[in-house]
């Protein structure tokens, strides 16, 4: 199991040789045990403390410690003497990333992203028949384009992620095409921009990728996995470009997350402040966000393999079932969770 932290003034310590959690709840305090061989890794977030001989029972169990930013960007890691599967797992995931195989994740991890995106404009057409020719139109561009990626073989390395960059960026294109054409008149926008946004939607976006960033960085980190070494994107000083592989797939959400809020009209031009060559999200556009943001990933639930799972606990299975498909072992299990 893996134990989050999150509660301000949590206190862990070691008693009877098991994990001694007291956590602060509206009644007072409450004490939780565990035993170290039932648990696999700790997150910490700032406000919670951690004894010395918690830490030495983590360190003789090869027991991950990892400590969290407010926002779930991992700050550092405790690193045991034991490192159990994780070496193997950054050597196997180094060899992947200039192999055939790593090739294949690429297009494993844009296929969802595609086929999710196509989905999306088909759920918009049920609502919109007056603009459902325009839209079937960007949605077949995008499965096309997904096959072309499909499609590609392993030639030389810069010759196949070219190619499938040009192919990712073509649906990309259409698929904010078509976001633009359902958005309220006066927040449509010509494609995506950054560094800065050129106008509301994207300002949101940005900001909600920019989370979303450290939710994926976090659910690698914790599974073993390297965040820098990538497949399609790759490496470059500082630069986390296995993030930027692995959070495809779930773009999607962030970009449910910011239509639903201008789709409902929850948006308003106050939500922004225009600086130099573009606009930037203020205080109350993030007050608005937020809770939208952690409703959709923390809280709802949807359907995964079988289980009524939410978003977050979605990233960290699909995480550790790729860590483990790299080191040749299979399971289906999904890890328990438990908050504080």
């Amino acid at each position: 199991m893996q134990l989050f932290i999150n509660t301000y003034g949590t206190y862990i310590h070691v008693k009877d040789n098991l994990f001694e959690i007291k956590a602060k709840t509206e009644d007072g305090e409450k004490k939780h045990h565990y035993a170290a061989s039932k648990v696999t890794s700790i997150i910490m977030s700032p406000g919670c403390a951690f004894s010395s001989d918690a830490v030495k029972l983590a360190i003789e169990n090869n027991i991950d410690i990892v400590f969290v930013e407010y926002n779930g960007k991992p700050l550092g890691r405790v690193w045991h003497s034991k490192l159990g599967s994780t070496t193997k797992i950054r050597k196997a995931q180094l060899h992947v990333s200039t192999s055939k195989t790593g090739l294949e994740y690429i297009k494993r991890w844009l296929d969802r992203k595609l086929n999710n995106e196509a989905d999306f404009i088909k759920n918009l057409i049920r609502h919109r028949s007056d603009k459902k020719e325009i839209l079937a139109e960007k949605a077949e561009g995008i499965l096309e384009m997904n096959k072309k990626i499909q499609s590609v073989e392993a030639d030389s390395e810069i010759a196949c992620n070219d190619s499938i960059r040009g192919f990712e960026g073509n649906a990309g294109r259409l698929f904010f095409e078509a976001v633009s054409f359902c958005m309220p008149k006066m927040w449509q926008f010509d494609g995506r921009s950054t560094r800065p946004a050129k106008d509301a939607f994207n300002v949101f976006l940005n900001y909600t990728f920019g989370i979303l960033y450290s939710r994926v960085e976090k659910a690698l980190i914790i599974a073993g996995i390297d965040p820098y070494i990538g497949f399609l994107h790759r490496d470059d000083y500082n630069q986390l470009s296995f993030v930027f592989d692995f959070i495809e797939p779930y773009r999607i959400w962030a970009v449910e997350v910011v239509f639903r809020l201008f789709s409902g009209k929850k948006v308003k031009k106050s939500h922004i402040d225009e600086i130099h060559n573009g606009v930037r999200l203020n205080k109350e556009g993030k007050v608005l966000l937020m809770p939208a943001f952690v409703k959709f990933f923390d809280e709802t639930r949807i359907r995964y393999k079988g289980r009524n799972l939410i978003r977050s606990h979605i990233m960290q299975l699909d995480a550790h079932s790729f860590a483990n498909e790299l080191i040749g072992t299979k399971t289906n299990k999904i890890p328990e969770l438990i908050t504080f």
